[in-house]
């Protein structure tokens, strides 16, 4: 799932090297995603969309490894 993520993130962002993607193990996986500031809206989208649809790409993921994983995009530091 963290794999999936990344290159989803990657192939959206002008920066890639400045993706990092963070997960925590368990029955419900949580996959933090940390992106350039620049990239933010491009990861993010109008209203939340493109943000939602990798949600959702995840969701399938991890139920078809038996698992529920939900993904954070957090602040750049």
């Amino acid at each position: 799932m963290k794999d999936l993520i990344e290159y989803i993130a990657k192939s959206l962002v002008d920066h890639p090297e400045d993706v990092v993607v963070t997960q925590t193990n368990g029955n419900r996986p949580r996959i933090g995603l940390s992106v350039a500031k620049d990239d933010m809206g491009r990861v993010i989208g109008k209203g939340g969309k493109v943000a939602n649809a990798i949600r959702a790409l995840l969701r399938v993921s991890a139920e078809r490894q038996g698992k529920q994983a939900t993904l954070d995009v957090t602040e750049p530091s």
